[in-house]
């Protein structure tokens, strides 16, 4: 049984996703004891608490009693479960022996209910406090956890905020390529994250596709043809077509002053440019939407919202800061002073947002964007999954947006940087001829070799691959491409390297693929005809089928009852998930409580490589799971029913925390 101080932390403890984002909005003021608890990480965002944070907010309350503001520190220890920390510290504000201290807070939390979370609470060395969590606990917290299919235990936003995601970004008429990757994958994530914890979300794909540029490319389009022009634009071959535009524009004068006049009636909106300039944008789209599919992205043609959409905000947004005062001319520009902002000389630094020739700016475009994100959609935070080097870019974009109050106070603009993708060689990423790297040259490849890999570990275990080939082969090598980046910090570069990407080993996509295609065979084997009740071996790696496992919907199967003594003979195996009766099944039991921490702290920062860290960190506990606790050749049908439920639970957190990466998990490997 649950005491009611844990019942009420549960009941009126909220999610959310960033601190810095939700700092600044209104919220009702938490019962004493729910301040406690936030104050335990120094959270004051209604975060949703997980396993630590739940068994911690024990100690949070007594450290507030014993000495306001004192932290407990609680953590993950190697020793025990968990372990208190934070007593050393209280020690010496209060002038008292440490061990002392640490009886007194672990006696304290008893009183209030610690002991129905766990088993052992003991005080080591000069007054660490660790912790043993009861089993009960963990299997009570697994069973609740498997009755919510749809979120395994991650609590929605309240209230949910309205965000705006700009990600990927590629230009009308030129291919899509490697450094698109990052941006597009990142920003995916971070869509499916900010979802599941029940944010409004909007993705917005910032398309280039306004600007001087295409003065030389419709002027091309003339030239060579509509009708010739498109076939070639269609499947994707945009990079020669800007080339050839390109090269006439710097090697014709004639042609470059017909492309100047071009620009004047595109922006003017003549009729006949405006209809050339929309076979461009139309064949590009239809190049990218294939590209994003193949990603497995959320974006859609309706997620595009291109720089040719804000271009009549351009001289509102320049006209509005001109109206409050904030522009000031240099060097014959119009610019804003954002304070805070030097050069290397140490002279402030503008912003630009109207050159000296007339024309408008990307800071300007960017400006614009903000007022709109939050004047005309109410977005509440907006990400911009953008490279590293755009960061002082976009803190004067944000510093200026401030101060003409398009950016309230109570919204949030944040630059989500990322670094580079490099060779193994540790230099840019390019062809062996320098070149930039296609995009979907690089997923046909990346198929490409897991299906070689596919039929290369079909050939060595002499079976054929079961299953969808082309199907799997798509999964493993995009699936090991995009975790790949996803699990590096986004801060850093990363090399990109085929062989360590696609093994079957280590902290890769295929791996955790395998163990979510373990966990289902050992499923499907269970629910087969002939095989409850029947202690068979475990056998070896198995394979996960198509046709799903008996049972898994909803509440994932997993029976409500208990008891180890259960029935196993009954149409469902999964049984109830019963306290751990093995070192091996308490590990998985605590890793598979870590995704809603998982889900939060990858928020916090926007940061996917959390996610993908969690995900190694669990596929890594199954196998040891699997290799040291008999599951269909369990000792009793009790055993055998919860540790079903353990497999289940493994195969349904794998599977949404590779959706949430954007990652499909085949059931067969």
């Amino acid at each position: 049984m649950v005491r009611p101080f844990l019942a009420e932390a549960r009941a009126l403890f909220r999610p959310a996703t960033h601190r810095e984002t939700w700092g600044h909005a209104e919220k009702p003021q938490p019962p004493v004891i729910i301040g406690w608890l936030m104050h335990l990480l120094g959270r004051d965002d209604g975060w949703v608490p997980g396993l630590l944070t739940i068994v911690g907010s024990f100690f949070a309350a007594v450290f507030e009693e014993l000495q306001p503001g004192a932290n407990a520190a609680v953590r993950a220890s190697q020793r025990a479960d968990l372990q208190v920390d934070g007593v050393l510290a209280l020690a010496r504000a209060l002038g008292r022996p440490p061990r002392d201290v640490a009886e007194e807070v672990v006696a304290r939390a008893m009183e209030l209910g610690l002991g129905d979370l766990c088993e052992k609470a003991e005080v080591a060395g000069p007054g660490f406090i660790n912790l043993t969590l009861a089993g009960e606990f963990l299997a009570s917290e697994l069973r609740d956890m498997s009755l919510d299919a749809a979120r395994l235990g991650v609590q929605l936003a309240s209230p949910p905020k309205k965000a705006v995601v700009d990600y990927a970004a590629p230009n009308v008429a030129k291919p899509m390529h490697v450094g698109h990757l990052r941006s597009t994958i990142i920003g995916d994530c971070l869509v499916r994250l900010l979802e599941l914890v029940g944010h409004s979300v909007i993705r917005e794909n910032h398309v280039g596709d306004w600007g001087t540029p295409f003065g030389m490319l419709i002027e091309h389009l003339v030239d060579i043809g509509e009708d010739e022009a498109v076939p070639e634009l269609a499947v994707g071959d945009l990079e020669l077509f800007y080339q050839q535009a390109r090269a006439a524009y710097d090697s014709d004068p004639a042609f470059a002053e017909r492309a100047s006049a071009r620009v004047v009636l595109l922006q003017s909106g003549d009729p006949e440019t405006l209809q050339l300039w929309q076979v461009l944008v139309s064949q590009s789209l239809s190049y990218f939407d294939d590209i994003l599919a193949r990603l497995g992205t959320k974006l859609t043609r309706q997620d595009v919202v291109g720089e040719s959409y804000y271009n009549p905000l351009l001289p509102v947004v320049v006209d509005d800061l001109a109206r409050m005062g904030l522009l000031v001319e240099s060097e014959g520009a119009r610019c804003v002073f954002p304070p805070g902002y030097t050069n290397r000389e140490g002279d402030p630094l503008p912003l630009i947002v109207q050159k000296s020739d007339g024309g408008y700016t990307y800071a300007t475009t960017d400006l614009a964007a903000v007022r709109d994100r939050v004047g005309r959609l109410g977005a509440e935070l907006l990400l911009y999954v953008v490279g590293s080097p755009q960061s002082e870019h976009f803190e004067m974009v944000f510093a200026t947006a401030r101060l003409a109050h398009w950016l309230p106070e109570e919204a949030q603009a944040v630059h989500v940087g990322f670094g580079n993708v490099l060779g193994p060689d540790g230099k840019m990423f390019r062809t062996r001829h320098g070149a930039t790297i296609k995009l979907a040259e690089l997923l046909d490849e990346a198929i490409e070799r897991a299906r070689a890999l596919m039929g290369a570990r079909a050939e060595q275990n002499g079976q054929p691959v079961e299953g969808d080939l082309e199907g799997i082969a798509r999964a493993v090598g995009i699936g090991a491409v995009k975790y790949a980046d996803l699990s590096t910090d986004r801060a850093r570069d990363y090399r990109f390297d085929w062989d360590r990407m696609l093994a079957f080993d280590g902290n890769t996509a295929p791996y955790i693929q395998y163990a979510h295609a373990r966990a289902r065979s050992i499923l499907r084997r269970a629910a087969g005809p002939g095989s409850e009740g029947a202690a068979g071996t475990q056998g070896t790696e198995g394979t996960a089928g198509t046709e799903g496992t008996a049972g898994m919907a909803g509440e994932l199967g997993i029976a409500s009852g208990a008891g180890r003594g259960g029935d196993a003979g009954t149409a469902n195996p999964v049984g109830p998930v019963l306290p751990p009766s093995e070192p091996a099944e308490r590990e998985l039991a605590k890793r598979l409580l870590g995704f809603a921490d998982a889900v939060t702290s990858s928020l916090e920062t926007y940061s996917p490589h959390k996610m993908c860290g969690y995900l190694f960190e669990l596929a890594s506990t199954f196998t040891g799971f699997y290799e040291n606790c008999p599951v269909l050749g369990a000792p009793d049908p009790g055993t055998r029913a919860s540790r079903l439920a353990l497999c289940a639970l493994t195969a349904a957190v794998l599977e949404k925390g590779l959706d949430l990466l954007g990652i499909e998990a085949p059931e067969r490997l």
